[in-house]
């Protein structure tokens, strides 16, 4: 058995994006460099992992990506998420990892703070399947999560959790309500933005490809979900940004948005 490996999903086809992880962005030094390789260079950072991954159905990203050095493993190309693609990525591996981390290729601003504390916990909690970060917004993240929604957009994914820490649900509208005056006294929302990495133990992520599509994963959209139609515990691990940005990369007007944070190459 090796350590835990990281794979980022990516494909080409994309309703909101065609052609997403090939994307250029320019970073504050002027660079211009392609969504996945700044995903990629974001999960190289990660310390504790034995060996990072794209895995993809699509000959130009896999090209693309081998080009600047990165490692590809191939997939089907019906592969429904980025869940299902790690699955099938797992499957292409020599060994078998202690665990795996799915990073999105459409976070480039993934620091690596937000990923090691998940294999930590997945080591220590053993009531959970898989664990994830959440970030705990504040006001301005909190209007910027509202201000999407009004304008039609998915700007972000907010989870509900329970005491112990676990998901209760996922959505891609802005969980928990909070009425406008309530908003207003409060010194810390209980709105948590979800962070699209996940830590799974490689038994769990095998079943993920037995169990059917639910109803809710199917209308709202998000992988996830489906383990916790099938009962599957999540961990939600509160992580720190230390005064980073973090956004994904959801919609063509996002790429402004994601430059203005980009670090210096």
């Amino acid at each position: 058995m090796s350590g835990p490996v990281i794979i980022i999903p990516a494909r080409y086809a994309s309703q909101r994006f065609p052609g997403k992880p090939l994307a250029m962005l320019k970073g504050r030094d002027g660079v211009s460099k392609s969504l996945i390789r700044r995903s990629w260079e974001a999960a190289m950072t990660v310390r504790g992992a034995d060996g990072v991954y794209v895995a993809t159905d699509d000959e130009r990203i896999a090209t693309h990506v081998r080009d600047f050095g990165g490692e590809v493993l191939m997939t089907p190309a019906n592969c429904g998420n980025g869940t299902e693609r790690c699955a099938r990525a797992l499957e292409a591996l020599d060994d078998e990892p202690e665990m795996v981390v799915n990073l999105q290729g459409d976070a480039p601003l993934t620091p690596h703070w937000f990923v090691e504390p998940l294999m930590a916990a997945l080591r220590t909690h053993d009531d959970v399947d898989m664990v994830t970060p959440v970030l705990r917004a504040d006001a301005a993240h909190y209007e910027a999560l509202l201000a999407d929604r009004r304008a039609g957009r998915v700007g972000g994914t907010t989870v509900v959790r329970n005491a112990k820490g676990h998901a209760l649900y996922f959505s891609k509208e802005v969980l928990p309500f909070i009425a406008p005056e309530e908003a207003a006294g409060m010194a810390q929302l209980p709105v948590f933005h979800h962070v699209g990495v996940y830590a799974y133990r490689p038994e769990v992520l095998r079943r993920y490809l037995e169990y059917p599509v639910g109803t809710l994963e199917r209308l709202e959209g998000l992988e996830q979900l489906r383990f916790l139609e099938q009962g599957r515990a999540i961990l939600c691990e509160e992580v720190d940004a230390r005064g980073r940005v973090f956004w994904e990369l959801n919609n063509p007007e996002d790429v402004e948005r994601i430059e203005r944070a980009l670090d210096v190459a």
